[in-house]
């Protein structure tokens, strides 16, 4: 059997100065572990383009659709703050602003990757991505906006961040892991999921807060997402939760679907 293929989406860096590589130029790139970490389930992966930067060499007739046709899956990989805008708001701090076009990017893919009943995962970003397009808002600073937060990221320590989380009983990520209730996960981030978007259910909390650590639609088909970094975090450390099991059950719904051979029925609301 051929192995699957995976689309993960591009990071975006635009035109900086002061950047020593390519500083004149929009750079699209994959991030290694996140890379290394979906090719470990036996899988080919696929960094799929923002096409508008090519600019102005697009392609006349290639669409979304055709990379979505051509793949079996789609990881969104964390990076940069979604865009206040995106959901609806404005910025409460310029350095919240976010990226819109790689919101738009994003989004564009998880609709068509969702029309065509196919498998999403989210990381970090992701996750938060996945709530937004569905409708969903989000704490644009966890620190002035949750009262009593634990520490969801700290740029020095960066993926060296932990915190505990729980995983709340009778759902998806309880039956992924049927003897664990409490677990220790890593933590990048300073926004996170406020309102919860059309069809989605919380999986996993953050402890003592309550901050969304992990949700899943309810819809037709597999649509996860993850607040935490499983491509970071060394399986064979007992402190930390295994993401292997995450990635397993992503990859599983991508050989079902693949193997149906047919979509599941649109996403109205996406």
């Amino acid at each position: 059997m051929e192995p699957l293929r995976i689309g993960i989406s591009a990071r975006l860096l635009y035109p900086d100065p002061r950047r020593f590589f390519l500083p004149g130029k929009s750079v699209q790139y994959l991030e290694q572990s996140v890379a290394n970490w979906v090719m470990s389930g036996e899988v080919l992966a696929f960094m799929v383009p923002e096409l508008s930067l090519a600019s102005p060499h697009l392609p006349s007739r290639i669409t979304v659709r055709d990379y979505v046709d051509m793949l079996d899956g789609l990881v969104l990989q964390g990076g940069e703050d979604i865009a206040p805008e995106t959901y609806g708001e404005t910025p409460l701090n310029p350095a919240w602003s976010g990226d819109r076009i790689r919101d738009r990017y994003e989004i564009a893919l998880f609709e068509e990757f969702v029309r065509q009943g196919k498998p999403v995962f989210g990381i970090c970003r992701g996750c938060q991505l996945i709530n937004v397009a569905l409708g969903g808002s989000l704490y644009q600073d966890i620190g002035t906006q949750v009262g009593e937060a634990v520490q969801h990221r700290d740029d020095r320590r960066y993926e060296g961040t932990f915190h505990a989380m729980r995983v709340l009983e009778g759902g998806w990520l309880s039956r992924l892991y049927p003897d664990c209730r409490s677990a220790r996960i890593n933590t990048i981030h300073h926004q996170a999921v406020k309102g919860l978007g059309r069809d989605l259910v919380v999986e996993a909390v953050s402890e003592p807060d309550g901050i969304v650590e992990a949700v899943r639609w309810q819809g037709p088909s597999f649509v996860a997402g993850v607040q935490w970094h499983p491509e970071f975090m060394d399986p064979s450390d007992p402190q930390i939760l295994d993401g292997r099991p995450l990635l397993a059950a992503f990859l599983a719904a991508c050989r079902k679907r693949k193997g149906a051979g047919q979509p599941a029925p649109a996403l109205e609301s996406a």
